[in-house]
């Protein structure tokens, strides 16, 4: 029985990244990947030796550059749930699947993406806004646009502000100390 994993249908398996990121820049060029990928080494002052040198730093934006070579260079099928949790270089391809052409991309395309990213994030953020709201130990301050008129909400009272009295001075067991300081 073989236990060994074969990593070689990965099309990342012995590709150095200086050559990866050649292939890509060649084939789309740096507007095109600081579009899809909106990682700042593709825009400012743009070259393969800089963006080596932050790719290999930066673990997330290099996986990110390798998932982008993966699924959009090579045009391979999406990697399924469990696999996608691990970095694209430990991957393993199926073996039927074959990279195929790489995919026609435009920056028309890239700012249609870019914009529904966005929407989806505010969407998210929206939902995460609406669910702290209902949760039963969250506690405000001033009620939200939707509460204004509501009979349910009502204000927590805010806990007295703490004055110094002597009683807490003798429960500070560095007061003698600070005492003796002063004098």
């Amino acid at each position: 029985m073989n236990d060994e994993i074969n990593y070689k249908t990965n099309p990342l398996h012995g590709l150095s990244l200086k050559t990866l990121l050649t292939e890509i820049v060649d084939h789309y060029g740096f507007e095109i990947l600081f579009a899809y990928l909106n990682i700042n080494c593709f825009k400012t002052n743009p070259s393969i030796e800089s963006s080596i040198k932050f790719l290999k730093k930066t673990d997330w934006a290099r996986e990110k550059v390798e998932a982008f070579y993966m699924y959009q260079f090579k045009n391979l099928p999406k990697a399924s749930s469990d696999q996608f949790l691990l970095p694209p270089r430990d991957r393993v391809v199926p073996e039927g699947d074959i990279p195929g052409e790489p995919k026609k991309l435009s920056l028309e395309d890239a700012e249609r993406l870019r914009e529904k990213r966005a929407h989806n994030a505010a969407l998210r953020d929206q939902e995460k806004g609406q669910q702290s709201d209902k949760r039963p130990d969250a506690k405000r301050d001033t009620p939200s646009k939707d509460q204004e008129d509501s009979s349910v909400w009502k204000a927590t009272p805010k806990p007295p502000t703490p004055q110094s009295t002597t009683a807490e001075v003798k429960i500070d067991p560095w007061a003698n100390a600070k005492n003796k300081l002063k004098n």
